[in-house]
C-alpha cells in the first residue's frame, strides 16, 4: 500500500482545510472516516472468505486422503476374510470327506432322521393364566371368576325379593 509519512498527513490535512474548509472539515472527515472502515472491514471479509476456501479445500483432500485409506482397508480385510473362508471350507470338506464313509454307531447321518417338525402349542392367549393351580385356588376359597358388584348382589338375593325400585 502507499506508505504515509506524518509530513505527508499533515500536507494532507493543510490543503483538505484550505479546499474544504474549517467548517466542512469535521463533517468530511467523519465521512472519510466511516468509509475508511467500511473499507477495512470489506478487506477483512474477503481476507476471510479466501481463507475460508483454502481451508476447505484442504478439507476437500483430508476427506479424499481418509476415503482412500478407508476403501484401502476395507479391501484388505475382504480379501483377509475370502481367503480365510476359502482355507476354512477345504479344511472342513476334506474333515468331513471321512465322516461320510464311516459306519461308527455313535456317528448318525443326517439324512437318517429328519428333525421334528414344529408344532404350535395351541394355547388361547386371549385367556388369562396364572402360576396358581385352579384345584389350589378352589380348595382355598380364590374367587377365579370376575362378578360385578350388582351381579353379586343378585346372586345372594333372598328368594321372593324382587328388584329395587
Amino acid at each position: 500500500m502507499i506508505d504515509f509519512g506524518l509530513d505527508k498527513l499533515a500536507l494532507i490535512g493543510a490543503v483538505a482545510l484550505i479546499v474544504i474548509g474549517p467548517e466542512k472539515l469535521p463533517k468530511v472527515a467523519r465521512t472519510v472516516g466511516h468509509l475508511l472502515g467500511k473499507a477495512q472491514r470489506y478487506v477483512a471479509d474477503v481476507k476471510a472468505e479466501v481463507n475460508r476456501s483454502i481451508e476447505l479445500d484442504e478439507l476437500k483432500k483430508m476427506k479424499t486422503q481418509f476415503e482412500d485409506a478407508a476403501r484401502d482397508v476395507e479391501n484388505s480385510v475382504r480379501s483377509e476374510v475370502n481367503q480365510a473362508t476359502a482355507a476354512f471350507e477345504s479344511d472342513w470338506s476334506s474333515t468331513t470327506a471321512g465322516l461320510g464313509d464311516s459306519t461308527s454307531p455313535g456317528l448318525a447321518a443326517p439324512s437318517e432322521s429328519a428333525p421334528p417338525s414344529y408344532r404350535h402349542p395351541r394355547k388361547n392367549w386371549r385367556l388369562k393364566r396364572g402360576a396358581t393351580p385352579q384345584w389350589y385356588k378352589r380348595r382355598h376359597g380364590v374367587r377365579t371368576h370376575v362378578q360385578s358388584g350388582a351381579a353379586r348382589v343378585a346372586r345372594f338375593r333372598p328368594p321372593g325379593a324382587g328388584p329395587r325400585p
